[in-house]
């Protein structure tokens, strides 16, 4: 066994510790992987190749001393560049921050650590994680490994090529407007993003501090499940940290979904122009083979979507800006040019527009709580339609996501995929819990992977 990329975390956690499979032979195995395919994907902006082996080989003596350790001890993963690694640079995807090393971990990979997982090096985003991809950048675009012409979706993006690829069963990403569910939903890869303030953000470079989610990226439910057992839980380094404790996330994982509620919010997105014939199909399939498994479907209503992504990008706007304001005063040139042109859209939005558009999301919340208490999880789009080409590429103005919604409300929700579009491409439904209630996402999620088939799924290039 070499670890093939198909084994869950769970598989190679009970090879390890049967004495099947090394730690070491399974980060050469990811590593080789990488070196072979990466040259054409661009997932990684730093491979920490001597780092992750030394941290396997150690992973391997803590095994032989003891067998009571957790799943994550021994396995590689991978960290979006933002958040901070020790001894690697946090870049950002920016030429402002090329040469800033951090000498901590941020409060998530320093929980996967602690976990025993082998960090495998850095993956690709958007600059600050916003805009999309551009050739003014310091390291190349993002790949789709589904097919090469296409994007990732982002900021993300290394997170979710990452995945589809199989460098890595786990990824680390971050969600401002939707910034882990588009990447997994074009990569065919599951993204959580927890309730806001479930997961610590200290160590990770903000883009909007109130509607930042750190989560995972992974191969599939189960992974994002264990994963989110070792992130989640209170930071008193991040002041938006919630006390609330921390559910267990696995043990529900298959209970199915017979006798649970799913609200479907149909004229959310069904209506919109950019929803595929495609699309729309692969989503009233899902929706009927959750019928048939036992759970009831209804009709919800939710505000439209245009008012999610108003008071979001308000907020946004007027967030990133200050983040930023500094450095567009001093070194506004060092900035690519789409992450400069959206930055300096916030210093036109007003503490008068901010406070309204504040407003508007504690409404907006609300709304969604109240078709939350008919129903158990929502059952709604993440994207449109299978991810676009690079050329032509649409503005991100334009892409066809829903995304805003619940980075605006801070619910939990998950991307999980159903299938693939006829040309190949990844297709993917969100599944969106009430506040706190990632294992039930997770129950449904999973659910929805197996009656779908995905679990079954090959990756890209067939392995």
């Amino acid at each position: 066994m070499r670890g093939s990329p198909e084994l869950s975390i769970r598989q190679m956690a009970s090879a390890l510790r049967a004495g099947k499979t090394t730690s070491e032979l399974l980060t050469r195995s990811a590593l080789g992987r990488i070196r072979a395919m990466d040259i054409d994907i661009h997932a990684f902006t730093n491979l920490d190749a001597s780092g992750a082996m030394e941290a396997a080989r150690s992973a391997d003596m803590a095994r032989a001393e003891s067998a009571d350790l957790p799943l994550l001890h021994g396995i590689a993963v991978a960290i979006k560049d933002v958040y901070d690694v020790a001894g690697l640079p946090t870049t950002c995807q920016s030429w402002l921050s090329l040469d800033y090393v951090p000498e901590e971990d941020s409060t998530p990979v320093r929980r996967l650590r602690d976990a025993g997982a082998i960090i495998l090096g850095k993956l690709a985003t958007h600059e600050f994680a916003i805009g999309a991809p551009s050739p003014d950048l310091p390291f190349p675009a993002a790949r789709n490994p589904w097919d090469l012409a296409h994007i990732p979706g982002g900021s993300s993006s290394g997170s979710g090529a990452a995945i589809a690829a199989g460098f890595t069963r786990l990824a680390l990403g971050t969600c401002t407007g939707g910034s882990i569910l588009i990447p997994a939903a074009w990569c065919g890869a599951v993204g959580l993003k927890p309730t806001y303030g479930r997961v610590s953000k200290h160590g990770v470079f903000p883009l909007a501090w109130t509607l930042d989610h750190c989560g995972p990226l992974s191969r599939s439910v189960e992974d994002a499940a264990i994963a989110l057992q070792v992130l989640a839980g209170h930071d008193p380094l991040d002041p938006a940290s919630s006390t609330e404790p921390v559910d267990d996330y696995c043990t529900g994982l298959e209970q199915g979904v017979k006798g649970l509620t799913i609200g479907v919010p149909q004229d959310h997105f069904q209506s919109s122009p950019q929803a595929s014939p495609t699309f729309l199909s692969a989503f009233d399939r899902t929706a009927a083979l959750l019928a048939e498994a036992g759970a009831r479907p209804i009709h919800v209503s939710l505000p439209h979507s245009q008012q999610f992504l108003a008071a979001g990008r308000v907020i946004l706007s007027a967030e990133m800006f200050t983040i930023h304001a500094q450095d567009l005063r001093s070194r506004p040139l060092d900035y690519g040019e789409l992450t400069a042109a959206r930055l300096l859209l916030g210093a036109t939005v007003s503490s008068e527009d901010y406070l309204n558009a504040l407003r508007v999301r504690r409404m907006l919340a609300a709304r969604v709580d109240a078709a939350l208490d008919r129903c158990d999880v929502l059952l709604t789009a993440i994207t449109l339609d299978t991810a676009p080409r690079f050329d032509p590429m649409p503005h991100f103005r334009h892409w066809p996501v829903q995304t805003h919604a619940f980075n605006v409300t801070g619910h939990p929700a998950i991307s999980v995929p159903v299938g693939l579009s006829p040309q190949g491409l990844p297709l993917a439904v969100q599944v969106v819990g009430r506040y706190f209630d990632e294992a039930r996402i997770l129950q449904v999620a999973r659910a929805i992977e197996r009656l779908t088939g995905w679990e079954n799924q090959l990756l890209p290039d067939g392995t």
